[in-house]
């Protein structure tokens, strides 16, 4: 039954509706619990009830100005040819015909007098005031009520109570305020191979981190997280943890246990204590979902992966939440943009990727990321995230579409690379921060020709490239010669690298050169195609006489070099072709290869900013300093300009 359901995946809009409905048929979004503020607290909290004033404001009659407070009809007949003069009275004393106080902004009206007379309108000389024009009744004079009267709406009910309601509350005789009391949402993490501490991280353990990120997220919408403590995939367990959680909250979160392996229980518990709505939903990455409601309360299953988890949270919890409370739903800027490279997507599955965004010659490019749904990475890389709808199987790069933006991002001063990934390129954007504040550096990693169709397309501002031309056994030139004839930028070289065989430390395997990678028992993790690593390695094993069918492995892609180092270091395979740095940074194996010139395509106006602050950060001490310990690179010439008519 489970497996069923969850093969019978809801499209999205219909999961989210069917959610919403069943939820407010419940009276879910009726019972809305309410506790009392002071006003002084109540910033950013809803008001659970219409809110009426309590004393007018201004509650006196108080002077508008500095000047005489008169009873106006004294003051009638008065001209510059026949002025008139009213005595001066104490300030104590009762009013007389004829008399005037002085008063200052903000006074009580001295009872009797109706009327101010700005101080530069009055001649005061001798215990008088003489004045050269009548006053009309209640000028310069805030009236009781004048901008709030007793009993008079001051805020309306589920309103957000924002810095300048504060102020109008407490000038009405409000204290304290009732206001919609915060959800409690209670984050139950589970699984065995979770752990709480970096300590406790073995092989085969992962650290506990999206219960954090879900209740941060829960913060953010409004809501009071109770994050639970782990749980491990045990029914009974479960089970426990949600009752105990239903008891105390007002929602909970399952996260992880929703798909259909023998040891994920979360849609069975559900099912069990309540009524499971959806299981399963046609998007991508987040399909095992599971909406369910236990005693009138919603319990949703995420699934494991950080970003499934992170972008079902938003899809399926974060409108609820801002139901609850009377909080208006949060639309997301959008902007369009062009793709920078193409996407595939699975025909039936509505896909959510992230990208990266820059202005790129007028024109706003998206550059999607890494897609798997454990790259945490890319929740914090990201700028925007597309939306593929579940009809199509992909989009063409060039494509024009909606982008919908996180966190307020500004497109405009984002630089984005897009070529051949290495490790320096991270370096030259904190390098770039600390001259340009307001700039961030972006990679999406496509290879290096990838990167010269970007630059060509007019989709990126740099581009890494490390390309051997095997008839002049030259970089580089050779190709921007004749893909890029109308350069409009730069081409300015970066490092001279090391290339070889990253293999786990001690060499077990003791591979040495490039054949041992055709013995049965040695597996290999390649580069994808258009990489300049995937073409140095094919140059090498064409010099060698060695076909690339006959290694293992050959057809394995990753997109980095330190994805390569990665496979090494997990046992995944026992070589890749990686720069030394990669290698070193997890502590593998070296067999070098060869050297090669990584070069760096800049698309920038030659008075443009960030090309002058590149140029500078590549020609720096610091940052030669900087990568040049990463371990097999030369940056001896850093920042020169390369001529390409040669």
């Amino acid at each position: 039954m489970k497996n069923k359901a969850y093969l019978n995946c809801l499209p999205r809009d219909e999961a989210q509706s069917m959610w919403r409905k069943s939820l407010s048929e419940r009276g879910y979004f009726d019972r809305l619990p309410v506790e009392s503020l002071p006003v002084t607290a109540a910033l950013g909290r809803v008001t659970a009830s219409t809110v009426y004033a309590k004393q007018s404001v201004p509650h006196y009659n108080g002077s508008a100005m500095d000047g005489i407070a008169v009873y106006a009809p004294d003051t009638f007949g008065a001209q510059e040819t026949a002025p008139k003069k009213l005595t001066l009275l104490p300030p104590s004393s009762p009013f007389t015909p004829g008399g005037c106080y002085v008063v200052d902004t903000g006074d009580a009206m001295p009872a009797g007098t109706n009327a101010v007379i700005m101080i530069e309108d009055v001649h005061i000389a001798g215990g008088m005031a003489e004045i050269i024009a009548a006053a009309a009744p209640w000028q310069h004079v805030r009236i009781i009520g004048e901008d709030i009267v007793t009993g008079e709406l001051v805020i309306p009910e589920h309103h957000v109570i924002a810095p300048v309601d504060i102020a109008a509350l407490l000038a009405t005789g409000l204290e304290r305020l009732d206001v919609v009391k915060k959800p409690k949402v209670a984050v139950i993490p589970t699984g065995d191979e979770l752990v709480a501490t970096r300590e406790e991280l073995q092989p085969g353990s992962i650290l506990d981190v999206n219960s954090h990120m879900l209740a941060a997220a829960v913060t953010e919408w409004g809501g009071e997280p109770i994050r639970k403590p782990i749980v491990k995939d045990n029914r009974e367990a479960i089970e426990q943890a949600l009752l105990e959680s239903l008891a105390e909250s007002d929602m909970v979160i399952i996260n992880a246990g929703t798909s259909a392996g023998r040891e994920d229980y979360t849609a069975h518990v559900l099912g069990a204590i309540g009524e499971v709505l959806v299981h399963g939903i046609a998007i991508k990455p987040g399909k095992p979902v599971v909406l369910a409601i236990c005693q009138g309360k919603p319990v949703i299953g995420l699934p494991g992966y950080p970003v499934s988890a992170m972008l079902t949270a938003e899809l399926f919890v974060r409108d609820i939440l801002l139901a609850r409370q009377k909080l208006p739903s949060q639309e997301p800027p959008q902007v369009e943009v062009t793709l920078a490279k193409a996407v595939t997507s699975t025909l039936g599955m509505e896909e959510y990727i992230r990208v990266s965004i820059g202005d790129v010659q007028g024109k706003r490019i998206a550059a999607p990321l890494s897609r798997g749904a454990g790259m945490i990475s890319s929740l914090t890389k990201a700028q925007g995230v597309i939306r593929v709808d579940g009809g199509s199987t992909g989009l063409p790069a060039g494509f024009s579409m909606p982008v919908t933006l996180l966190r307020k991002h500004k497109p405009a001063r984002t630089i984005l690379s897009v070529g051949s990934h290495d490790l320096a390129l991270e370096l030259l954007g904190l390098h770039l921060r600390r001259q340009l504040k307001n700039v961030a550096l972006s990679c999406a990693n496509v290879g290096s020709m990838g990167g010269i169709m970007a630059i060509r397309n007019k989709e990126a501002h740099i581009a890494g490239i490390h390309l051997l031309d095997e008839h002049s056994g030259r970089y580089n030139v050779p190709f921007v010669k004749k893909y890029l004839p109308d350069l409009k930028g730069c081409l300015v070289h970066l490092a001279m690298r090391e290339q070889g065989l990253i293999v786990s430390p001690g060499n077990p395997k003791g591979i040495r050169e490039l054949r041992d990678l055709v013995r049965p028992e040695v597996t290999y993790i390649n580069r994808q195609r258009g990489s300049g690593t995937r073409m140095l390695l094919d140059y090498e094993l064409g010099k060698a006489g060695i076909t690339p069918a006959a290694i293992a492995g050959y057809d394995k892609e990753v997109g980095t070099h330190m994805a390569v180092a990665a496979s090494v270091a997990a046992g995944t395979a026992d070589a890749g072709l990686g720069v030394r740095a990669a290698a070193q940074a997890l502590a593998l194996d070296f067999v070098p290869i060869a050297h090669e010139q990584y070069d760096l395509l800049l698309n920038f106006a030659p008075d443009d900013d960030c090309l002058q602050a590149i140029i500078v950060s590549l020609r720096s001490e610091d940052f030669r300093r900087e990568v040049e310990h990463l371990g097999g690179y030369d940056l001896r010439n850093a920042g020169k300009i390369i001529s390409v008519d040669g």
